[in-house]
């Protein structure tokens, strides 16, 4: 008997006191990443689910433009890793904007594969 499951993946969108917020990750389970609108900052801050003990270099690549950036551990009640960017930076357009999907590439973790859903794109958005 074959037992395959189809592990479910999807955007999620929500807004809190604090901002905005998209998450991707498996259908009722925890997210294995997040784009927040810090309203009070006016920055966006990409977390990726993973543990740390420093910076780590985290590598986004779209089809049009390719970044590296450093990540820093974060407390959270999940362990994340994630990166603060200015509201203008060209790489969450080209993210927003990529055919198909965008890849987020972190030492030590699996590589990430997601859509350009509009989540991510209206999060970028509310922090204009």
């Amino acid at each position: 008997m074959n037992t395959t499951r189809l592990l479910l993946t999807a955007w999620a969108y929500r807004s809190d006191t604090a901002g905005t917020y998209a998450s991707f990750g498996p259908v009722g389970g925890a997210a294995l990443l997040g784009l927040r609108c810090e309203t009070a900052t006016s920055r966006i801050v990409l977390s990726r689910a993973g543990q740390a003990s420093g910076p780590l270099p985290i590598n986004l690549v779209t089809t049009s433009l390719s970044r590296s950036y450093s990540a820093v551990p974060a407390g959270a009640a999940q362990p994340l890793v994630s990166v603060s960017f200015a509201p203008r930076d060209a790489i969450l357009d080209a993210m927003a904007f990529s055919r198909g999907r965008f890849m987020v590439e972190v030492p030590g973790l699996p590589t990430l594969y997601l859509p350009a859903w509009p989540e991510a794109a209206r999060v970028i958005e509310d922090c204009r």
